[in-house]
């Protein structure tokens, strides 16, 4: 038989008690992704978002023909160019090369995806290193970092990465670099803004008090606690890679054939085709506003999400 023990006096929990955890609690991103389900505006950028996404990487599968494949039509004229519609087999019509619109369209998402992608990790993993020895170290470390974050941040952005990409050659991977190196110093003067601000909180003051390394507090306590600006900053700048790349190819430094399938490329050859066919240079431009549309609102939508002032109590 069991025995019932009675209530410890006072309403403390006795010793050989089970002790309940309440685990309603929701943290800091539970609390933003409720906000963010409430918010119209970010369904809206993850639809959006999710859509580039889904099309990027079933390109394969979605595109009637590769990216570099052209059809071998002859109907096309300096002229006339068929435009959507007017040929069954090609819904969007064709290019200047004789090449399918719509295939062009859909390898061209994969094309800003893994730009933006590996752009923006690139940017991110300098960002952060440099960010990570400022903020944790500070210092004569931190002013002379913080003076060759301000010398990049006064060349404007795009101009760099112009900069970048003429050096280092026209290739993909020039436009890759050059976009994530313009974007290092934002990323690393946030994380340092961010990890200064949490220098004076209890935790870390707490940490402080038990004897543990400048090392393991930067690394476990005040790292991970800094990171939340730092990733809203990387989904805007996605937004911003997607223009930035689409604007390097368009000025040529994309390199590549002229048929090859970007939407950057896309709209540097259709000038000349604006009176003849001007879909060939709204199409690419429409899904370029609209990607980046969806990022933006996305990364704005998560922002006010873990903003303090307007997060729900």
């Amino acid at each position: 038989m069991s025995t019932i023990l009675p209530p410890a006096p006072g309403g403390a929990v006795r010793p050989d008690e089970p002790v309940q955890v309440d685990t309603r609690g929701s943290g800091m991103w539970r609390s933003a992704f409720a906000r963010l389900k409430r918010n119209p505006a970010a369904i809206a950028g993850a639809v959006i978002v999710g859509v580039f996404i889904l099309v990027a990487l079933l390109a394969p599968l979605l595109a009637p023909f590769g990216g570099d494949a052209l059809p071998g039509r002859t109907e096309i004229t300096p002229t006339s160019i068929p435009g959507p519609g007017e040929i069954a087999e090609y819904p969007l019509g064709l290019d200047r090369f004789g090449g399918d619109v719509l295939s062009k369209l859909i390898w061209g998402a994969r094309a800003s995806l893994i730009i933006g992608i590996v752009s923006t990790a690139l940017g991110l993993a300098g960002g952060m290193l440099l960010g990570v020895i400022a903020g944790g170290l500070g210092g004569w470390v931190d002013n002379v970092i913080m003076r060759f974050v301000d010398i990049l941040l006064s060349v404007p952005n795009l101009l760099l990465a112009v900069s970048i990409a003429a050096i280092l050659g026209q290739n993909t991977y020039a436009i890759m670099i050059a976009i994530g190196v313009s974007q290092v110093p934002i990323f690393a003067r946030l994380l340092r803004s961010s990890m200064i601000s949490q220098r004076s909180a209890d935790y870390i003051l707490s940490a402080q008090s038990l004897g543990l390394s400048r090392r393991t507090i930067t690394m476990s306590h005040l790292l991970p606690n800094s990171m939340g600006p730092v990733i809203v900053q990387g989904t805007l700048t996605l937004a911003t890679a997607v223009i930035d790349a689409a604007a390097l190819s368009f000025l040529g430094l994309g390199g590549g054939k002229p048929q090859t399938a970007e939407w950057g490329r896309m709209l540097t050859y259709a000038q000349n085709e604006l009176a003849v066919a001007p879909q060939l240079a709204f199409l690419p431009g429409i899904c370029i506003a609209i990607t980046a549309l969806g990022f933006t609102l996305l990364g704005e939508s998560l922002r006010e999400a873990l903003d303090p002032k307007t997060r729900k109590k």
